[in-house]
């Protein structure tokens, strides 16, 4: 069985900082931002929805159970992580049905924060951003300065976006899953599962080409081939490379020994996409609270808080398991 290691390259050298981390669902906040307000009108219900300790599909199914519709009529921007609070954006598919009492959704661990109507469907990766609130319990720093010095350091000039290790499952099992869809040509019925898979394997494919070029110490840097303004990776599909020249080349030799799963991407049905290799937070800031530190930032859709974490410290995660995507 193919092992594949999720311990990737830091731009900002070891850490020596140490935290728990997620020891209560309060430890990991999120707030979802459409970037936009929902019109009044229109044949979807958006409910604003406050979860805590739920995962978002479980949530998902319980508003198709109350509104009396296909889960598949319910939409919502990304799956948000079950050892969290969150507070998400659902859409409902209700074009001439009565609406229920929205209120009858409310429990200890789910709160309706507010429900309007809108045009269309909610669909993944549409948010404008995600606001994190973020505490790192009982933090144990060789020199709490340095590790401070390095934490101004990661909010002025960026991480790697990397994809987090959430995208692949518990101990890497939808990486698995992937190389017998790619390799094996295992079938799945489940459409949307299919897709998870694939997309994990697409963001292997990614980490491996950043990581390459952060242990190069080129990852900020424009390399002659490049069509995008900021530095980018690859997630593999058909067509040509959008890419060529110098940086073409070192794609192709990093992924050289991927090529099955390049291969069937491509049969799969995938575009060719490009990402940025810089992840920079914005609003951030931190503090400290005692030993714990509390730290504040805003990401786009797509973008993993873990990449921030990933450069400050050593997380002892007390969730029991891999988060669900932010």
């Amino acid at each position: 069985m193919t092992e594949f290691s999720l311990e990737f390259p830091r731009a900002y050298g070891a850490v020596t900082a140490t935290a728990i981390f997620r020891a209560q669902p309060e430890d990991f906040q999120v707030d979802e931002e459409l970037g936009y307000v929902p019109s009044g009108a229109g044949e979807h219900v958006f409910l604003h929805i406050c979860k805590r300790g739920e995962n978002t599909a479980w949530v998902a199914g319980k508003i198709a159970e109350l509104a009396n519709v296909n889960v598949t009529d319910i939409g919502y921007c990304g799956r948000k992580d079950r050892h969290a609070v969150t507070a998400q954006w659902f859409s409902v598919y209700l074009p001439k049905a009565p609406e229920p009492d929205w209120t009858l959704l409310n429990t200890e661990s789910i709160q309706l924060l507010s429900a309007s109507r809108h045009q269309t469907k909610l669909r993944r990766g549409e948010h404008q951003q995600n606001n994190f609130v973020i505490r790192l319990r009982d933090v144990q720093a060789e020199d709490r300065s340095l590790l401070q010095q390095k934490i101004d350091t990661v909010f002025a000039h960026g991480v790697p976006n990397y994809f987090g290790e959430q995208r692949f499952g518990l101990g890497g099992n939808n990486l698995r899953e992937a190389e017998a869809i790619l390799v094996g040509g295992k079938r799945y019925r489940d459409k949307q599962k299919r897709g998870l898979m694939l997309s994990a394997a697409r963001s292997y494919l990614f980490n491996q080409v950043l990581a390459s070029r952060v242990l190069a110490n080129n990852w900020v840097d424009q390399i002659e081939g490049e069509v995008n303004p900021q530095p980018s990776g690859p997630l593999w599909g058909r067509g040509r490379p959008l890419v060529a020249g110098a940086l073409l080349e070192l794609e192709q030799n990093v992924l050289a020994n991927w090529a099955a799963w390049c291969d069937g991407l491509e049969h799969a049905g995938l575009s060719q996409e490009r990402r940025a290799l810089q992840l920079i937070p914005r609003n951030a800031t931190w503090s400290w609270a005692d030993n714990d530190l509390v730290l504040h930032f805003s990401l786009d859709a797509g973008e993993f808080a873990t990449a921030i974490l990933h450069e400050l410290a050593q997380l002892q995660n007390q969730s029991g398991g891999a988060p669900d995507p932010v």
